[in-house]
Formats: structure tokens, C-alpha cells, sequence
């Protein structure tokens, strides 16, 4: 498994987890083809599933952290 961001692929509010609906911060392309959007609560729950069956992925699971106090968000 691959983790990366490819340019203009960034996930966005309106990407929702195939789960639960909420909003995605991992994006799982298969193998086998397609893709899978996972919040980060389901992200963790099926990881090591995931890593067998991925063929790349997008975690931006860092944009929960929260900033550090002064710090613009950019």
C-alpha cells in the first residue's frame, strides 16, 4: 500500500463516508478498481483490511488535528 495526494485530489466537505455518512478524510483506491471514502473512525476500524485490498490511498486524517494557538489555518 501507497499513501498519497495527488494534486487536485484533495477530499472535501462533501465527500462522505461510505459507512456512515459523515464527512471522509480517507480515500481507498482498490485493486480491483473503484474506490472506498471512509471517515476517520471507520478508517481505523478497517484498517488493516484495507491495507490488503488498497492499491493507494489518500489519508487526510491530519486536518483533525487541531492548530496549534496562534497559528493561522491555511
Amino acid at each position: 500500500m501507497t499513501t498519497a495526494v495527488a494534486p487536485g485530489s484533495a477530499l472535501t466537505a462533501s465527500d462522505r463516508c461510505d459507512r456512515c455518512g459523515a464527512q471522509a478524510y480517507l480515500r481507498v483506491e482498490l485493486v480491483s478498481g473503484g474506490e472506498l471514502l471512509f471517515c476517520a473512525h471507520h478508517a481505523r476500524e478497517h484498517g488493516e483490511k484495507l491495507k490488503e485490498v488498497a492499491a493507494s490511498v489518500t489519508d487526510e486524517t491530519h486536518k483533525l488535528e487541531p492548530s496549534p494557538a496562534g497559528e493561522a489555518n491555511g
